[in-house]
């Protein structure tokens, strides 16, 4: 009988208190101290941690400020509206909680929380075997999915804060028609991403970004059979073999600002992580500040 594998959960922060601030109807305390998203948060941290039963966490966020894809291309998100003051004045009451509960947080100026996250599953990979440790990322990005692969997952919010689905590569494959997780970056630079003001290649949306890349297996592959005029490049129309030359060079910046980077300069150690035995009483007491009695049943169920 093999014996089972420890869990790192990794929280992408920042996307689940944007997810639970969009999704929830406004919540506030007595006092008018608005709260709602981080009670959404909490309804998914504490789900995940009676569903998965973590021997490890960690906590990662965004910070303000531009980040080194903006170096790259200086648009890079400016179709974003401003985030919203809800959500700014409730991220350092998630910090505090995670604090309570002795969960290490991890942020870099200029990185997203996916590059946090990229590194610490990368940094893990080369502490730990597959067989040892199992990493988990908690996200409402549908960009983290490109982390997925034999020994990583994501839980993911699918709708709200409650619907959730755990995505393997199986999953991931089943949701893109056949793509694997790896993939998915060449697929995002070709149809774009709007959300993120990444253009990809006008004109090729999503159903012809699948088919090529399925077809000839990653972009550099795709481009060397057209420069060369080959066989298998004759299937392709001529309308977006057009399209694919003349934006060849946005293709690839496309590219290079969808991969999310896994060499962020952080201090991480597992060890930091263990998942330990948190002050209850000190998480009781800010639950009860924020007048989240219906939580404090569950809190103390952990």
């Amino acid at each position: 009988m093999t014996e089972e594998k420890k869990r790192l959960i990794i929280i992408d922060s920042n996307s689940i208190v944007h997810r639970a601030f969009h999704a929830l109807p406004p919540l506030s305390t007595k006092s008018g101290e608005v709260v709602g998203a981080v009670y959404g948060f909490l309804l998914v941290f504490l789900k995940a941690l009676r569903e998965l039963q973590p021997e490890f966490i960690a906590a990662t966020f965004d910070l303000p400020g531009q980040t080194f894809r903006h170096e790259k291309f200086k648009e890079y998100k400016a179709t974003r509206p401003p985030t919203a003051e809800g959500i700014c004045q409730q991220l350092p009451k998630v910090k505090g909680i995670l604090k309570a509960f002795k969960i290490p947080i991890f942020e870099k100026q200029g990185f997203e929380a996916d590059d946090i996250i990229a590194t610490i599953s990368d940094m893990v990979k080369k502490q730990r075997t597959a067989t040892e440790l199992e990493t988990i990322i908690l996200s409402g990005d549908s960009d983290t999915l490109q982390l997925v692969d034999e020994n990583t997952k994501v839980y993911f919010l699918r709708k709200g804060v409650k619907d959730t689905v755990l995505y393997d590569e199986n999953l991931v494959k089943e949701k893109y028609q056949g793509l694997p997780p790896e993939k998915l970056v060449d697929f995002k630079a070709l149809k774009g991403d709007p959300s993120d003001n990444i253009p990809g290649a006008r004109g090729i949306g999503e159903k012809t970004a699948i088919d090529l890349i399925l077809k000839f297996g990653s972009l550099e592959a795709l481009y060397k059979e057209i420069e060369e005029n080959s066989e298998k490049s004759k299937g392709i129309s001529l309308k977006t073999k057009e399209i694919l030359i003349k934006d060849k060079d946005q293709v690839f910046l496309s590219k290079s600002l969808a991969q999310i980077e896994k060499k962020a300069d952080i201090d991480f150690s597992l060890e930091k992580c263990q998942w330990q035995k948190f002050d209850k009483q000190e998480a009781i007491k800010i639950f009860e500040k924020f007048e989240f009695q219906s939580l404090i049943k569950r809190l103390t169920e952990l």
